[in-house]
């Protein structure tokens, strides 16, 4: 019996890719698709102010409530303004260091030094936070003993310090695809551009930036989203300054379609983000 079934799965190649894609397929549509489409219906509901209960059906009131109040218009935008810094000081370190790795390293350091890319992302998330809590803290911390010497002082806690917290934390998710990308591109490119009398930055604008920009793309779309959702960083080291995840973690056990309605802000955000995406064509470069 067993024997016939293979022989006849053998024979039938599209049989055997849906039964490997089966398990996956209904994982992603019925947990992961199926929990946010749960979510995006939770947003029209309203809670009974009596007892707290939801009350399923359609409302567009807590949308309004969220448009209309200028705290949650701020966090919005607040949430934006960190994420995109996020991105782009994470692109500008990331970019000389995957050069670096990939075209002038030696062969035999690259492995050793992507091993370093990565170790940071072993330890624990809140051992990283609180470690820049204990850096960040004013006064005693050791960035305010470095810097004033230099009658700099430590930000301490706040938007600067979440940007710096989150750009730690994301950065190997930045430098990688960009590694991988350069380590695809020929050094005869290089080479090329440079007999041409080009200079090592119009090299870099003009031959190394175009080809590497959908692994740039790449990266973004990991810095960018894991901004834009977290809120523990916010909590630890933000002060009083929230991101749209702390409202949503607020709301959650008091106004559930609130929370949910405020929770649909990043995913249109993100969604808007992979639409432009799409339209610069990196997506298929990839």
């Amino acid at each position: 019996m067993n024997n016939s079934i293979a022989t006849w799965m053998h024979k039938r190649q599209k049989v055997r890719l849906l039964a490997l894609l089966a398990a996956p397929g209904l994982w992603l549509v019925v947990a992961y698709l199926g929990a946010l489409g749960a979510l995006l219906v939770t947003a029209f509901f309203t809670i009974d102010n009596f007892t707290g209960d939801t009350i399923p059906g359609f409302n567009l009131g807590n949308f309004h409530d969220m448009v209309s109040d200028p705290a949650y218009r701020n966090v919005m935008f607040r949430t934006l303004g960190i994420a995109l810094s996020v991105t782009l000081i994470c692109s500008a370190i990331a970019i000389p260091m995957a050069f670096f790795m990939a075209k002038v390293a030696k062969p035999r350091n690259q492995k050793f030094l992507v091993a370093l890319v990565l170790t940071p992302l072993w330890a624990s998330y809140l051992v990283k936070i609180y470690a820049w809590r204990s850096m960040l803290e004013p006064g005693t911390g050791v960035i305010d003993w470095l810097l004033s010497p230099l009658g700099i002082h430590s930000p301490g806690f706040g938007g600067p310090a979440i940007i710096i917290g989150l750009s730690y934390l994301w950065l190997p998710y930045m430098i990688l695809p960009i590694y991988a990308g350069l380590e695809r591109l020929p050094n005869s490119l290089l080479d090329a551009s440079g007999d041409l009398g080009a200079r090592n930055f119009y090299t870099f604008r003009k031959v190394v930036l175009p080809l590497i920009f959908p692994s740039l793309v790449a990266g973004s779309m990991f810095t960018f989203s894991l901004s834009l959702g977290d809120y523990i960083t916010a909590q630890i080291i933000g002060g009083k300054l929230q991101m749209l995840g702390n409202v949503v973690y607020q709301n959650f056990s008091i106004n559930l379609p609130f929370a949910a309605t405020i929770a649909t802000i990043p995913i249109t955000i993100m969604a808007l983000y992979l639409w432009l995406v799409r339209r610069t064509g990196a997506l298929a470069s990839l």
